[in-house]
């Protein structure tokens, strides 16, 4: 294989063709990068939080291109892509607003001497990131890191080379030449790159079988790891709660991004009391949905990204069928050309069934009714997985004491469960390890230096 061709899911038409990084382009990236970090050593932060804000504002200027890129690359519908732009924005800016407060040094009580504590680069980190979020998955991820003085070298998923090198073009603009360079790597060159001294740390974002790669080979080198794995967040309706606004907010959540999201809601839980009014209003809302061309206004799901993931999903959806579930909407074969699923609800009896125990990752939601609230969260406990989870009660408190049971990196109390660049997250269980995003996103890729002075002995 020399080159990859990105292909438009909605159609099935190759889109443009990109030539593999050689070794000896990558080796030059490698350099630059390692530059970068040390060029960039001492770069006072009132100017790298006003690169920020310039990074927002030309993310914002070339908005109806990017968007437009990303629903070419992955079928996203425009508006959606178009928000995903936006939300990078916001990620630039809530950094650039706070970058001077977390790269001060803060004094530590070491008396009689004294000490502080401050946050350096760590060097290159290589980010390895997926196809469903293009822009939205490296800014999240390496906006905290170049804040604080990192280098980056991306591989992105092939389906999205377009916008890696989009990306890698803003930064150049931005920070100039170095600080991330989008690399075009078939994957048994991902291992050898881990491996290299230069590469200091691994960001990486996708399946829990690469993930289990990535991270052994990262952990041989003693190289530290951020991994967001898989996810099947549990969206738990109690009996008490306004179930036509969960009803709303489930449908949204677990389609939105045609269903392609690791915090998506992929396992719908509820009281029985609250059963057949939930099931009404999520079929109501799913039938309000547009399926359709997604550069078209007014779209809210699109074709997949793959047709090898649209087949993933059939397969599954098979399984969940034949292992009794009901099928409450969908379930029909969407046979044009390109990676169409028709968006399905079913009903399990279970938690063993295909579509409660598997990660679905596309448009195809599970619910199951349980007797009440600790059975609830023993349901949504019943996963392998634990990224996110959503509890809806009219009694907030009785929500947040049932989230500390919850086994998930992060709870939404009555409404959806979705990354805020003011807010860490990240996963528990086969979910993954590290967080991004917050003050704690700024903190997994620096070196955490402590520094302590013996008392000055009085001359």
């Amino acid at each position: 294989m020399k080159e990859i061709t990105t292909v438009n899911p909605a159609d099935g038409q190759a889109i443009a063709a990109y030539p593999l990084t050689t070794e000896r382009e990558l080796d030059a990236a490698l350099d630059a990068a390692v530059a970068a970090v040390r060029d960039r050593r001492g770069e006072p932060a009132d100017e790298r939080a006003a690169r920020l804000r310039a990074m927002a504002a030309r993310l914002r200027l070339g908005a109806g291109e990017f968007a437009s890129l990303i629903t070419a690359e992955m079928g996203k519908p425009l508006d959606q892509a178009a928000a995903e732009i936006e939300k990078s924005a916001a990620a630039c800016e809530y950094y650039a607003d706070r970058l001077e407060e977390l790269l001060a040094p803060r004094p530590a009580d070491v008396a009689p001497d004294t000490g502080f504590v401050r946050l350096l680069p760590l060097g290159v980190v290589l980010a390895v990131m997926p196809w469903n979020y293009p822009f939205w998955q490296v800014f999240r991820a390496m906006i905290p890191a170049v804040a604080i003085g990192d280098a980056v070298v991306l591989k992105h998923a092939d389906n999205v080379t377009g916008s890696a090198r989009a990306v890698q073009g803003l930064f150049d603009a931005v920070f100039g030449p170095g600080v991330l360079t989008a690399a075009v790597l078939p994957p048994h060159r991902v291992g050898p790159l881990i491996d290299d001294p230069r590469i200091a740390a691994v960001a990486f974002t996708g399946s829990n079988r690469v993930g289990a790669i990535v991270g052994a080979r990262a952990g041989a080198a003693a190289k530290k790891t951020v991994l967001e794995l898989g996810g099947s967040d549990a969206f738990v309706v109690l009996a008490d709660a306004d179930v036509d606004a969960a009803a709303r907010a489930a449908v949204r959540s677990r389609f939105l991004n045609t269903g392609q999201s690791c915090i998506a809601a992929k396992r719908l839980i509820v009281e029985r009391p609250a059963r057949d009014a939930f099931l009404a209003g999520l079929v109501r809302e799913l039938g309000r949905l547009v399926v359709g061309d997604p550069t078209a206004p007014g779209t809210d799901l699109g074709p997949m990204a793959r047709t090898d993931l649209r087949d993933e999903l059939r397969r599954q959806l098979a399984e969940t069928l034949a292992g009794g579930a009901r099928l409450l909407a969908g379930g029909t074969a969407d046979e044009r050309p390109g990676a169409w699923f028709t968006p399905t609800l079913v009903e399990v009896a279970d938690t063993a069934n295909t579509a409660f125990r598997q990660e679905t990752f596309g448009p195809l939601g599970a619910v199951l009714a349980v007797a009440d609230g600790p059975a609830a969260v023993e349901a949504a406990n019943a996963s392998r997985y634990g990224l996110g989870c959503s509890l809806w009660s009219r009694d907030p408190d009785r929500a947040e004491a049932l989230a500390a049971r919850v086994e998930a990196g992060s709870v939404a109390v009555n409404r959806i469960s979705e990354s805020d660049p003011r807010l860490p997250v990240g996963g528990v269980k086969a979910s993954g390890h590290g967080r991004e995003l917050g003050a704690y996103g700024a903190v997994e890729f620096a070196n955490v230096q402590s520094v302590r002075t013996a008392a000055r002995t009085p001359a």
